[in-house]
């Protein structure tokens, strides 16, 4: 009988995923183990607690990713049983029939409505901060004939999210459910992460990102890049006193508004203005706030022409296009300006559409964004004055300081190692 050796999890790491709880809950670290000890923990199950007619579940994010984790057991098992004595795949299904008769199913979030139609036996949600609701919702009523046990882990994203609100319900004591919480420092001890990974981390991503990855914990109680209380400390009652130094635009697209923040010197907000209306009516409005004061407006797609015409007329426009990499770095500047008290802003559009703003750390970076539905027209046009504003006041650059790491300055937090 062939042997499957599958890794070593390290206490803390197996105690998260193998116990009797219905429901077992995990906020963890980035590369912590996490989705390695599931899938040791689903094939455990389906191999031990299954037989013929027995299904269990694998659902992450996006089907690419559920391609992945089934390439993965696929190897583990191959590497026991080369011959396919005890298992054999469904590549096609993103399927694995066990010798048993169980079989473990491989599906992304993407497509809840496919989740449907099976009872399983068992079922994990990997990453699941950046799974649907909906497919929660899929696999939660999938296991209700069977009875069968659910883990569900990720990462922190926002506190927004279901995962999220579960683990709350977990951790205050729900008994039919499980909390654990793995850390850096659980990653370190056991030699999954090394400390200098951690140190170079530290040094080169923005607080709140970095307290998700590795830290496990959202930023505070809004999920907000912004920090909900550095948003209402910059709330004023009213617009600030002029003249403007500084524009920000963003141009209106589909059913947005077009926005036009101007800053003062003392990077008050002093000019707020925003509609919807044709772009010939839109340039003009533009032209007769700008003037000659220096202003950095959305030229992404269809506003690159629009810029040009602006041009004509306003000598100090400065286009400025958004891609992923361009707003995450835009938003985390206007993040850390905010948090350090350089920008005020009446209340209103802007500090609401700041305290709803949300981020989502993605393999390719963090995506900021406001929630489906919503707007974040005067978020984008507040960055891009703050960074015209910012350039001139070299205000620098939004990375996080390793801080902690020595022996005399401990005003992060970190939990100590030695």
């Amino acid at each position: 009988m062939p042997v499957i050796r599958l890794p070593e999890l390290y206490p803390k790491q197996r105690d998260a995923f193998f116990h009797d709880r219905r429901i077992g809950l995990v906020e963890g670290s980035t590369k912590s183990g996490k989705s390695v000890a599931a899938l040791c923990w689903l094939l455990a199950r389906a191999w031990a607690h299954g037989g013929p007619g027995f299904n269990f579940l694998w659902c992450s994010p996006v089907y690419p990713q559920a391609v992945v984790m089934y390439r993965r057991l696929r190897r583990w098992l191959a590497n026991a049983d080369r011959s396919r004595t005890i298992w054999t795949p469904k590549d096609a299904d993103l399927v694995i029939e066990l010798e048993s008769g169980s079989r473990i199913a491989f599906k992304g979030s993407d497509n809840h409505d496919a989740i449907y139609g099976d009872d399983y036996a068992g079922a994990v949600v990997d990453e699941a901060s950046r799974c649907s609701e909906a497919a929660w919702f899929a696999v939660r009523s999938t296991v209700t004939a069977t009875g069968g046990p659910i883990r569900a882990v990720g990462n922190v994203t926002t506190r927004q999210t279901w995962h999220w609100k579960l683990c709350r319900m977990a951790e205050a004591g729900d008994a039919d459910m499980r909390y654990t919480r793995l850390m850096w420092t659980d990653a370190v001890r056991a030699g999954v992460l090394s400390m200098n990974e951690i140190r170079q981390a530290s040094r080169t991503l923005p607080r709140h990102v970095f307290q998700a990855l590795y830290e496990a914990r959202a930023a505070d109680d809004s999920g907000s890049p912004f920090g909900a209380a550095a948003i209402d400390r910059a709330t004023m009652e009213t617009l600030g006193d002029g003249p403007p130094v500084a524009y920000g635009v963003d141009l209106a697209r589909s059913r947005d508004w077009t926005v036009v923040i101007g800053l003062n010197a003392q990077g008050h907000v002093c000019v707020f203005q925003r509609w919807q209306d044709d772009w010939r009516a839109t340039i003009a409005r533009v032209a007769g706030i700008v003037r000659d004061v220096p202003a950095l407006v959305d030229s992404t797609g269809v506003g690159a022409p629009v810029v040009e015409e602006l041009r004509q007329s306003c000598p100090n426009v400065e286009p400025f296009v958004f891609s992923s990499r361009s707003k995450q770095e835009l938003m985390e500047a206007l993040a850390l300006m905010i948090q350090r008290g350089d920008l005020c802003f009446p209340e209103g559009v802007i500090p609401t559409e700041l305290h709803r703003f949300t981020y989502t750390v993605t393999a390719r970076g963090v995506r900021y964004e406001a929630p489906a539905g919503e707007h974040d027209d005067a978020v984008d046009a507040l960055a891009l004055a703050a960074e015209l504003w910012g350039r001139e006041r070299r205000i620098g650059a939004p990375v996080l300081d390793a801080g902690g790491f020595d022996d005399e300055d401990d005003e992060l937090g970190w939990e100590r190692l030695y």
